[in-house]
């Protein structure tokens, strides 16, 4: 019976000793089974691809490659770690990397530190409880051939080294955080989003996202205003969050869904809410001076705060807005421009509307009980189904 000894590719220790069967397709089985890998292609020493089972003599040495070209075996080289003599050191826990044509080096631990990543399953050993599921190229050198920034790796593989995110050589954040969600080293991706978020540019106006506007609130102290002045949410989904005192002066929030969100105290002077949702909104106290909200909806929002501080919306652009069921008593609407808007069933007790326009207006079932009306654009509004009559004194200047 003829017998041969087969290595992994690249190495030169840890062969295993194997009786030579009938046919190529068994040897590729065993030499599989043996080495914990998943073998397809057989190298003589010198280089050549074996292709039929008669060239393999008794004793002869063979090379098992998982599809990768043939390189030249380390002569200190073992397959794996358990093959080294106790309290020595072994050059499997040594891995060398080209990445990107920078060479790295570094320790088979670190690369496997976090288990669910990319690298564990590159690197792990065989024979250990994770499978080996990665067949990597490798250079003439023998290091392992990886197709990536060398620039935004080399953050990464400090990190699993000691676990501190640095930036060095000019790598960002946004480009380290790319690196992360490939190699899928989870830990540091959390890190890098707050990071990336915390230093968007001024004038960068992509838009902000939920979760950006997150990690902002929980990255401000409390103690500290949050200023979201001018900046970009157009379409974002910020519903049923707590934004109390968020400045969103002159912000952009066009088509934004805020529903549900409680807005209490928030400047939004100047701000742009045209086509945004505010639906059961909690608008108590909010700063709307000045503010966009053509074609808004504000379907049964609370802008009546038991303690007296009220809602601020003079000069608002309120054009189509629909505000139907909202409490609105006390709330400040001089001089807003209220054109066609749907004010149905809502609240306005002592709301100020002095010089407002509400041509077109449907104030039907509203409660005006002591508001002011002064000066205000009346023309084609409905007032029907009144819960209080107006007073003439109400509406005369």
């Amino acid at each position: 019976m003829k017998r041969c000894v087969v290595f992994r590719l690249g190495f030169s220790q840890g062969g295993k000793l194997l009786a030579v069967p009938e046919s190529l397709a068994e040897l590729l089985q065993q030499a599989s089974e043996t080495l914990h890998i998943t073998a397809q292609t057989l190298f003589s020493p010198q280089g050549g691809q074996i292709e039929d089972i008669n060239l393999v003599i008794d004793n002869d040495v063979i090379y098992v490659s998982e599809g990768e070209d043939f390189i030249s075996p380390s002569p200190q080289s073992c397959v794996d770690s358990s093959q080294c003599d106790a309290g020595a050191v072994c050059d499997a826990d040594w891995i060398r990397l080209n990445v990107g044509g920078t060479i790295f080096t570094t320790t088979r631990s670190t690369l496997t530190k976090e288990g669910d990543s990319m690298l564990c399953a590159m690197f792990a050993e065989s024979g250990s409880e994770r499978p080996v599921a990665w067949h990597s190229k490798h250079d003439a050198s023998g290091a392992v051939l990886i197709d990536r920034s060398a620039q935004h790796f080399e953050p990464v593989l400090n990190y699993l080294r000691h676990g501190q995110l640095v930036l060095s050589g000019g790598a960002s954040a946004a480009g380290v955080l790319e690196e992360a969600r490939f190699f899928g080293v989870t830990s540091l991706i959390t890190t890098l989003e707050e990071r990336v978020c915390l230093e968007k540019p001024p004038d960068d106006h992509t838009p902000i996202t939920r979760r950006e506007l997150a990690l902002r609130l929980l990255n401000t102290p409390t103690n500290r205003e949050l200023r979201c002045q001018g900046l970009n949410f157009e379409c974002a989904d910020l519903s049923r969050l707590d934004l109390r005192y968020v400045n969103f002066k002159y912000a952009v929030l066009r088509q934004a869904n805020l529903s549900g969100a409680n807005l209490s105290y928030c400047n939004f002077e100047r701000a742009d809410l045209s086509d945004a949702c505010l639906d059961n909104a909690c608008l108590l106290g909010a700063k709307l001076l000045c503010v966009n909200l053509e074609n808004a909806s504000l379907k049964k929002c609370n802008f009546e705060d038991p303690a007296g501080s009220h809602a601020n919306m003079e000069g608002a652009n309120l054009k189509h807005v629909d505000l139907e069921g909202s409490h609105m008593s006390g709330v400040n609407l001089r001089v807003a421009t209220l054109k066609n808007a749907n004010l149905q069933n809502c609240d306005l007790r002592s709301a100020v509307l002095a010089g407002a326009d509400l041509e077109n207006c449907d104030l039907s079932g509203c409660d005006l009980h002591e508001a002011n009306l002064r000066g205000a654009n009346l023309k084609g509004a409905t007032f029907n189904l009144m819960l209080n009559p107006l007073h003439m004194s109400q509406t005369v200047p």
